[in-house]
């Protein structure tokens, strides 16, 4: 695993051991970052479910002004530092040890508000759900933000019908995996 372009090309990073970690392989790394990178100059990111924190850093690496990574397993914490360190962009970066929901709830007390938020739950287990409620009854959003969830291919969203503030504008399907494209809905 490796950073794909910007200021820390081609570094290697490294991931927590086990099955419970299942890194953004990195050509699906690419396309999304492709697909973001007007996106990406003087942003404030933030990388949910951050593993080894790739995605934050590959945000923080493309130009973006500041990048959270919210995580709990003391195993990816250690190695999200490393790869930070290894990468010098640990200046750029804030870390929050907490599980999701509870990072959510103190990054809205915060009032922080983010341009692109990122998440990357364990596949199959109503995370993506969970989140995405959290994520839009917290206000964490740009007005002009994405939210994108990368998730199973068979991952449905039809519980999105019920956020009437939010809608899916994208969809980019891979074999096993696929990223959903989140904004909020322009009301005339």
């Amino acid at each position: 695993m490796r950073v794909i372009g910007g200021t820390a090309r081609s570094l290697i990073l490294v991931a927590p051991e086990g099955q419970g970690v299942r890194p953004t392989l990195d050509r699906n790394k690419e396309t999304l970052f492709n697909m973001l990178q007007q996106r990406l100059p003087s942003c404030i990111f933030l990388d949910i479910f951050s593993g080894s924190g790739a995605i934050g850093i590959e945000a923080l690496s493309r130009g973006a002004n500041k990048a959270y990574f919210v995580e709990s397993s003391q195993d990816a914490l250690k190695c999200i530092e490393q790869n930070l360190k290894h990468t010098k962009l640990i200046d750029y970066a804030h870390i929050v040890k907490l599980d999701y929901l509870q990072a959510l709830r103190v990054l809205r007390e915060r009032e922080l508000r983010f341009d692109v938020i990122f998440f990357d739950p364990p596949f199959n287990k109503g995370f993506e759900e969970k989140t995405l409620r959290e994520l839009c009854s917290n206000n964490l959003l740009q007005e002009d933000g994405l939210i994108i969830c990368e998730c199973s291919s068979n991952t449905s969203f039809e519980f999105m019908e019920e956020f009437e503030d939010f809608v899916i504008y994208k969809e980019k399907v891979f074999k096993t995996s696929k990223f959903i494209f989140i904004k909020k809905r322009i009301i005339t």
